[in-house]
Parts: structure tokens; C-alpha cells; sequence
């Protein structure tokens, strides 16, 4: 069978990215997308995809969203046998491509649980503009996903709003991550966090941990997509000296910290699913997350981390705490937990959908 996965953008690394990169690469599909960057085979180490690009995007939201649902749309792409469709825009594709699967991250949220929270940033012309979109596009997502043939959910959190916003069930299978990749090697001298830099991963609750915690260092690696609305969130945001920001960094160099950090922090708003405490539950590490979202399926309370309220009191009192005895006694639990999200998992039940 000749596959097509079909992914939103390919220009940063999240943990869309990663899967789509992943199941391309092991079912020999080819990876088509819009906004590609060369780079990131490189630096992901899966330079044997074949991308397919459906051409660059308008940097400006919400013409970028719309421009991409319009390319997916309009895309002809006759020769494939099944069709893998991952992200918020791919599926629009879903019409004229059968079969097919939804692989869904989330209902997109600025249009669904988050929408009060997006208008909440726009000034009142800004937000009546905002609005109108949020209306339309809302709508024609809705209508697309009944074109798709098939939708998995990536956590059980996910599958709830799949049913409360496009009104289906879905079966869920969650995101692979390649845990062999990872190891413990020493507690360092620092903590790490692995996020994309926007407001509903809550950075500014990790910089107001670690103002707290002079003595403590914090090593925040992830970026965001140019031109976007996270630009001026960022610039607002001001570190403190004890706080890193990497950017974007290759994927070995990504191994390493997680092998040498103290432990991992992870703090988004109500997560979908959560890549990131995996991938630091695979090398040993204790996970501080917030008490929500995806990651009450993934991290095991006060066996290999600790679900927090967003406070940022509460993460600080929890970090000092925590002492090396207690932080290795969680090394084996860690990475027995982890074990059970390996991409072999996802690999086989994706590769059954297909037939």
C-alpha cells in the first residue's frame, strides 16, 4: 500500500511534528505538509522521510490557519492508498481523500476550551475580528471532521472533547516516544523543561518558580513559529539570571540534558497528552507537572513525580524538597512507567488502521 501522512506545518518541533515524522518514517509513508523546514530531518534524525511540501504559508495569524485548511482542502493527492491525517488543518483534506484517519492532538482550543482565554489577549476591535473567525472556522471544523472516516484520540482527555465538541467517540492510542533513546546518567546541577513558547504552557509560572529558587537552575528548551502571536508573549516574559532559554536544539544534544538534569518541570493548561514527562520518566527523572490534563495519565503521583496546582509557591516548596536519595529512589519507577508509551505500541495499532 503507498501511505500518505498529512501534517499542519512542518517549521518547529512539538510533539505534532514528532509524530507525524515517526509514523511516516516507520510505515514508509510519505509526509506531506505545508511550511517546511529542511532542518528539522536533521535535527529529529529522520532524514529518509520523503516530505512533500504543499507550499510556504502567510506568517500572519489567522491567515496562516486559513491558508493551510484552504491547501489541505484543494489538495489533489490521488495516487495514495490510505491516509493519515494529524494536526488541526490536515484533516480538512478528509472530503476527497478515503479512506482515512484522524489522528487528533485536540480539538483546536482557541475555538473550543480555550476560546475565552484567546479573546481575552485582543483588544476590543482585535476581539470582535477574533470572534467572527473563531465563529466561522469553529463551524467549518466540525463539519470537516464528519468527512473523516476514522478519529483517534491521543489521551483519554482528548477523547472527552472529541466527544463534547465534534460530537463522536474516538478510541485512543497514544503518541509514540522512542524511550530506548533516552538514559539516566547523573542528577546535574539543574532542572529542565522541553516546551513550545506560548501562553498555555504557562512559562511564566516556571520563571516564577525558579525566582523563588535562586540557588536552583532551570534549563528551558523550545521555540515558536515566526510571525506568530507568541512573539510579544515572549518578549514579556524576562528570565530571571538562574533561568536558561536554549531555543530550539538538536535532538542528541535534547537527549543529553534530559540524561544529566536533576529533574523535569511541565506546566500547561490542561494538557493534551504530554511527550515531554515521558521522555523524562524514560531517563530516570522525577516529573513536577500540574494536576490536569494529560498528565494525570502519564505521570504516577508521588511514585515517578508530582502533580502540583499551579502555584508557583507549591512547585518551589516541592523542588526543595526533594533531595538526591529521593530523586534516584524514583529512577526505576520512571522508566518502568515510561516503558509503557514506546513507540512500538503506536507503530503497530497505526499500522493495523491501514489495513
Amino acid at each position: 500500500m503507498k501511505l500518505a501522512v498529512l501534517h499542519d506545518f512542518l517549521e518547529t518541533i512539538g510533539g505534532g511534528e514528532r509524530v507525524a515524522l515517526t509514523l511516516a518514517k516507520s510505515l514508509g509513508a510519505d509526509l506531506i505538509t505545508t511550511d517546511f523546514d529542511p532542518a528539522i530531518l536533521q535535527r529529529l534524525e529522520v532524514a529518509g522521510v520523503n516530505v512533500i511540501s504543499l507550499g510556504p504559508l502567510v506568517r500572519r495569524p489567522p491567515l496562516k490557519q486559513i491558508e493551510a485548511s484552504w491547501k489541505f482542502a484543494r489538495a489533489r493527492l490521488d495516487d495514495y492508498d490510505f491516509h493519515f491525517l494529524v494536526g488541526n488543518w490536515a484533516h480538512y483534506a478528509a472530503r476527497r481523500h478515503h479512506p482515512n484517519v484522524y489522528y487528533c492532538l485536540t480539538p483546536t482550543r482557541a475555538f473550543f476550551d480555550q476560546r475565552q482565554a484567546m479573546l481575552a489577549r485582543f483588544s476590543l476591535a482585535g476581539g470582535l475580528a477574533a470572534r467572527a473567525w473563531i465563529g466561522v472556522q469553529s463551524r467549518l471544523e466540525r463539519r470537516s471532521i464528519r468527512h473523516c472516516d476514522n478519529v483517534i484520540a491521543i489521551s483519554e482527555n482528548v477523547r472527552a472533547r472529541i466527544r463534547r465538541y465534534y460530537g463522536r467517540d474516538a478510541r485512543v492510542i497514544h503518541p509514540p516516544v522512542a524511550t530506548r533513546r533516552y538514559r539516566f546518567k547523573e542528577l546535574g546541577n539543574f532542572w529542565l523543561a522541553v516546551s513550545r513558547l506560548y501562553p498555555e504552557k504557562r512559562i511564566e509560572l516556571q520563571l516564577d518558580v525558579f525566582r523563588r529558587l535562586p540557588a536552583e537552575r532551570l534549563i528551558l528548551v523550545g521555540g515558536h513559529a515566526l510571525g506568530d502571536m507568541a512573539e510579544r508573549y515572549v518578549a514579556r516574559l524576562k528570565p530571571p539570571p538562574n533561568v536558561t532559554l536554549l531555543g530550539e536544539i538538536p535532538d542528541d544534544r535534547l537527549v543529553d540534558l534530559y540524561a544529566r538534569c536533576r529533574g523535569f518541570l511541565t506546566t500547561a493548561v490542561d494538557e493534551d497528552f504530554g511527550i515531554t514527562p515521558v521522555e523524562a520518566m524514560a531517563a530516570g527523572k522525577c516529573v513536577l507537572a500540574t494536576d490536569e490534563g494529560g498528565y494525570r495519565e502519564t505521570v504516577v503521583d508521588g511514585k515517578t513525580g508530582f502533580l502540583l496546582p499551579p502555584d508557583p509557591d507549591r512547585f518551589a516548596a516541592k523542588i526543595r524538597e526533594l533531595d538526591d536519595s529521593t530523586l534516584r529512589a524514583m529512577k526505576n519507577d520512571c522508566e518502568s512507567r515510561a516503558s509503557e508509551f514506546d513507540e512500538s505500541d503506536f507503530i503497530s495499532k497505526m499500522r493495523a488502521l491501514s489495513g
